[in-house]
């Protein structure tokens, strides 16, 4: 039989109502589709489930799916070739069988729309005050803002539905890609109108400066220029934020290191560290009820220190003994216990690095490691570098068991207590592999450079070429001119400041440059063709839309 988690049944509540009889009962004692939604504190149930919901599609929802956004790009590859890790496209992207990746991001991302809308159709009859009620159509505005926002690079135009469904419905149609992003630049606008500022909300929710900088993300995609300069700008010129410039945080006296180094160090993503330059952050608190994560075990965490970091276990050196010259797994700038699965694309490690190698911060050994200490005290390599750029004998770099990557992947020595197996000597369990940290959905960082690149389509390049030398400025790098600023610039510089830590796919696809990047920068992805710039549409939902046409997008077969 196969599995309902489709469209056409997510977009239910969990319960629907006949017509009313006089043998209906009125629920009083028990929880029902009739009285979930009376008092703030029942919305705010759901509300707190959208924020789940996304942290799941991106962060921790398994071992693979959030990764979906990283592999298959011009950022990472396969260290060990797996439809899972999309080498093999053609399979990964099927509409039918195999992995169904494009069936389970569909799935995932109309579940937070189902959510939302029953939020949104629910608030007229409960019993919130005026100003409840605003805030809260103001939350669902904004995810389901941000799920079709999602929906839309993926796959284009998709079904928009903006009511509650109660009944069953099989005639669904495609909307145009436009009017999807018509429909979030509405929901958008009106959660920056009515969502708190920054600075008198929790650390993790959502604030009016969160919904701005979606919002001139979205205004790009839809190339209304202007109007994504002035969302960006409302960010940017807003008091209460500003890029970090000083050492800061639980790290701040720690050498080597640098004010990059301390934005991803374990609690110094939020704004009681005094970071001042998140603007919404996907919390993670372990072995705290809700925190999704737990130290003793991997599930449920974010695995990116697992799929990027080396796996240091099976680097053998010729002529240096039968061991890895690296204990493993370690908490250090090694990456803990990676595996090795997401190997920088040289692209990413080497070439985007060119003109300012040595001065760029972000480029720093402890922000992207390119050597290495030999901390095995069983190989007579014992002490000395290993390092990328100059490999040991018989080592062939980059590959699974050496090669560049991203610190801010890991927690260098921050590892919790119930993870180390021997803590003096830093050498972590088995179950190590989590990222413990929170992570960045938006930082102001990425603000600029959407600014730039509002700019740069608006016809401003020396405006444009302002907002980079801003990011650049920080991380001591040589500014721009505004001859150089083009499009594949503004995606080079989004790889230098924000690496690992962006859902790069939904950037090239947004941009429609997913082939061009992946073609040009990636090697690896030798099957990659145009027709992979859209996912395609689920073939089990197109089947079972038996009274509806959802077009198929092109190059694909059901």
């Amino acid at each position: 039989m196969k599995k309902i988690l489709n469209l056409l049944l997510i977009m239910l509540p969990l319960s629907y109502s006949c017509s009313k009889t006089f043998l209906d009962e009125k629920p009083l004692d028990f929880l029902s589709s009739e009285n979930a939604f009376i008092t703030y504190n029942d919305f705010n149930a759901s509300i707190y489930n959208l924020y789940d919901l996304v942290r799941r599609e991106f962060y921790n929802g398994g071992e693979r799916r959030p990764f979906d956004y990283m592999y298959g790009t011009d950022l990472v590859y396969d260290g060990q070739p797996s439809l899972e890790r999309h080498t093999n496209m053609i399979a990964a992207y099927a509409p039918t069988g195999g992995l169904n990746i494009p069936l389970y991001h569909w799935s995932a991302l109309y579940k937070i729309v189902s959510e939302a809308n029953t939020v949104l159709s629910r608030i007229p009859a409960s019993s919130m005050t005026d100003e409840q009620k605003e805030l809260t159509e103001a939350r669902g505005r904004f995810f389901r803002a941000l799920a079709y926002r999602t929906l839309a690079y993926l796959y284009g135009g998709v079904p928009l539905t903006l009511e509650e469904v109660q009944t069953p419905k099989t005639d669904y149609t495609r909307a145009s890609r436009d009017a999807v992003y018509e429909q979030v630049i509405d929901d958008l606008k009106y959660a920056a109108d009515h969502l708190p500022e920054i600075t008198a909300v929790q650390d993790g929710e959502i604030s009016n400066l969160a919904a701005l900088h979606l919002l001139s993300e979205v205004y790009i995609a839809h190339r209304q220029y202007q109007p994504a300069i002035d969302a960006a700008s409302k960010v940017i010129g807003n008091s209460a934020v500003g890029l970090m410039q000083s050492r800061f945080g639980s790290k701040a006296n720690q050498q080597p290191g640098d004010v990059y180094y301390d934005l991803f160090q374990q609690g110094n993503q939020n704004r009681k560290s005094g970071n001042t330059e998140g603007l919404w952050v996907i919390q993670f608190e372990t072995d705290v009820l809700g925190g999704a994560q737990l130290s003793s075990a991997i599930a449920g965490s974010y695995m990116q220190e697992r799929h990027f970091a080396p796996q240091f276990l099976n680097l053998r050196v010729s002529g240096a003994g039968s061991v890895s010259p690296i204990l493993y797994p370690r908490s250090d700038l090694s990456g803990g216990r990676g595996i090795g699965w997401g190997i920088s694309s040289t692209y990413f490690s080497d070439s985007i690095w060119q003109d300012d190698f040595d001065n760029d911060i972000r480029n720093a050994n402890h922000n992207f490691v390119r050597e290495f200490k030999a901390t095995n005290p069983a190989s007579p390599l014992f002490g000395q570098t290993i390092s990328t750029k100059t490999p040991p004998p018989g080592v062939k770099v980059p590959n699974r068991y050496l090669y560049a990557f991203q610190s801010k992947i890991t927690t260098p020595g921050d590892h919790p207590a119930n993870l180390f197996q021997n803590q003096s000597q830093l050498v972590l369990k088995a179950t190590a592999g989590g990222t413990y940290a929170d992570q960045y959905f938006f930082r102001l960082a990425e603000t600029y450079l959407l600014r730039a690149e509002a700019y740069l389509g608006a016809g401003r390049p020396e405006l444009a070429a302002g907002d980079i030398n801003v990011v650049r400025a920080r991380a001591h790098a040589a500014p721009v001119s505004a001859g150089r600023v083009t499009l594949d610039y503004i995606l080079d510089e989004r790889m230098r400041e924000l690496g690992v830590e962006e859902k790069r796919r939904l950037t090239l696809m947004r941009l429609g440059k997913w082939y061009d990047r992946v073609k040009r920068c990636n090697p690896y992805y030798s099957d990659a063709t145009p027709t992979y710039n859209l996912w395609p549409i689920p073939a089990a939902e197109i089947e079972r839309n038996t009274s509806g046409v959802l077009e198929q997008n092109p190059g694909y077969d059901n």
